[in-house]
Parts: C-alpha cells; structure tokens; sequence
C-alpha cells in the first residue's frame, strides 16, 4: 500500500491539531509506521486506506495532546502593548503556534491553516478539535468520524455543535483573501518596497487602523496603526536601513522573508512576516525569528545587497 502519497494532508491535519510543523512531521512519521505495522490486518471492507490512516493520525495527535496547553498567539496571551520601547524579551517557556510552510507541502485546502483559525482551534478541548478538523475541514461524515474517533454519532454532532459555537467569533477566518488575489499581491509588494525603502510613512498608510502586529516568540503586541509605525521606526532604528524581503506563503496567506543588513555587506535572514489582508489593507502582521521556524521555510540564510540569493 502507497501510504506517502497522505504523507503532506496528514502532516496539515496534525498541524491543525497541534500547531506545530515540527510536531506534526514527528507524527505523521509515526502514524505511518504504525500503519505500516498494522498493514495485514487493514480490512478495505470497512474503510478506506485514507480513512483508516486518519483514524490512527487521530488516536497519535490524541496521544501527544494529553495534559498539554494550547499553542498562543502573543495576542491570546493579554492585552496589547503601548510602549514601543519595551525591551522585546522572548517568553521561551511557551509553546508558539507556528506558521505553516506551503512550499513544503502538496495540500488543496489551506483555508483552514491560517493562523487566526489553527489558533482559535487550539483554544478547543483536543476530542472537539479533532471532530471539527475530521468533519468541517477534511469532510468526513459522521459515522466516519465516530468510528475513527471509536465514539458514536450522536457523541461526534454534539462535538461538532460545541466546536463550532466556540469558535464562532472567528468565523470570517475563511473569509480572508487569498495570497494570489492580485489586489492581495499588489498590498503586500507595495509593503516590501515600503520597508526596503524603511518609508514607515508609506507604511503606515497600508495598514488598518487597528493594525495588529505580534512577533512570537516576543510575548509583547501592538493595534493601531500608529503604534505599528512607531515600532517599525525603532526596529530602522535599531537594525539599520537597506533591508530586504523575499516573497512567500504561510498556511494559505501572504508571507515575506525579511533579510537585515549585516555591516560586512550583504543580508542575513531575520524573520518570517506573515499577513492578513483584508480590504485592501494589512490588518495583521504575525512575525517570526524562531530560526527553528525558519528552518521549516527552507529560505536562504544570506542574500546580497542586490537581493539575488545564494547558497547557504
């Protein structure tokens, strides 16, 4: 039996499961080798090959998921910052949702791996995320999911109604624009000229008003648009002009690789900025400096000041 063919949508549920594409890597690893363990004693019968790996991914993320807290966002943690100035002291102690690298992965689905959304899913009991996930977004029926979770129906619709009046305050996460809408694009590319520039002007005005911007694993966030351009002066500030920024994908959004200028020549990759946009402004910005994040994006380490990449 093909099981690698489910190797990318089984790392995408696991991801929606745990917010972790580390994690969720480990598990799929796992859930196959199980599979294939258990191969003499798959029954077509009763489900198909896709159904039954699903049944075992569900029972691994389970598993993994007893006595653990949910991945956060900086914004799900408190209530924002209004000192630009605060020291930018990263909370290593918590467990942050990471972003999804799409380049990576052959999934159709990617709605429902935007980050507002894989963060309001982790808010869920772990059963409940797993029937939404199983029945919302995979769309299995019913009886599928109760048998892949060893329940019942009637138990799975109850889930289900639970899950989805949590998470009814992020239900426009479908909603959002998708990263080749050309309105979408032309936001985003005219940002990267902006902060290549270091113009916060003309950055500022591509933002909503109440802007959003968190930077995990910094546990300090900002809203507002003048608060937004405010800390972008600090980072030109600190980090000095001549920025560059690469084009990328996150979980079904916009993304940029951003690249600060070093004092021998060149740009060294800093962060992973990602973005919602909606109407025609950026109305979030989640920014990443993991370096085991951006391990997972697979982008260049360095890039010369002319922008063209070379081998890390």
């Amino acid at each position: 039996m093909d099981f690698d063919r489910y190797r990318g949508e089984l790392v995408a549920f696991c991801y929606r499961m745990l917010g972790s594409v580390h994690e969720a890597e480990d598990l799929v690893q796992e859930t196959l080798l199980r599979a294939w363990k258990a191969r003499d004693r798959y029954d077509p019968a009763r489900a198909s090959v896709r159904t039954w790996l699903y049944r075992i991914a569900a029972h691994v993320c389970l598993t993994a998921l007893e006595g653990r807290g949910r991945r956060p966002l900086p914004s799900g943690l408190g209530v924002p910052s209004g000192d630009v100035q605060a020291p930018l002291t990263p909370a290593l102690d918590v467990p942050w949702l990471q972003p999804f690298p799409d380049a990576r992965f052959d999934v159709e689905v990617r709605a429902d791996l935007r980050l507002a959304w894989v963060a309001a899913v982790q808010v869920l009991p772990a059963r409940q995320r797993a029937v939404l996930v199983l029945r919302e977004v995979l769309a299995f029926s019913a009886a599928e999911v109760a048998e892949q979770l060893q329940t019942t129906v009637a138990a799975v619709n109850s889930a289900l109604q639970r899950a989805r009046a949590a998470l009814a305050d992020v239900g426009d996460a479908h909603a959002v624009t998708e990263p080749d809408d050309p309105k979408v694009r032309a936001v985003v590319q005219r940002y990267m000229r902006a902060f290549e520039a270091a113009d916060v002007p003309a950055l500022v005005r591509l933002l909503a008003d109440d802007a959003v911007l968190e930077m995990p694993p910094v546990p300090l966030w900002y809203r507002g648009s003048r608060n937004y351009g405010r800390f972008l002066q600090r980072v030109f500030t600190m980090r000095g002009t001549g920025w560059r920024m690469r084009e990328a994908r996150a979980g079904g959004q916009p993304a940029l690789a951003a690249y600060a200028p070093q004092p021998g020549g060149g740009c060294r990759l800093h962060s992973l900025q990602v973005f919602t946009v909606t109407g025609a402004r950026i109305a979030r910005t989640v920014v990443f400096t993991d370096p085991s994040v951006l391990d997972v994006f697979e982008l260049p380490g360095e890039i010369p000041a002319d922008g063209f990449a070379r081998v890390r």
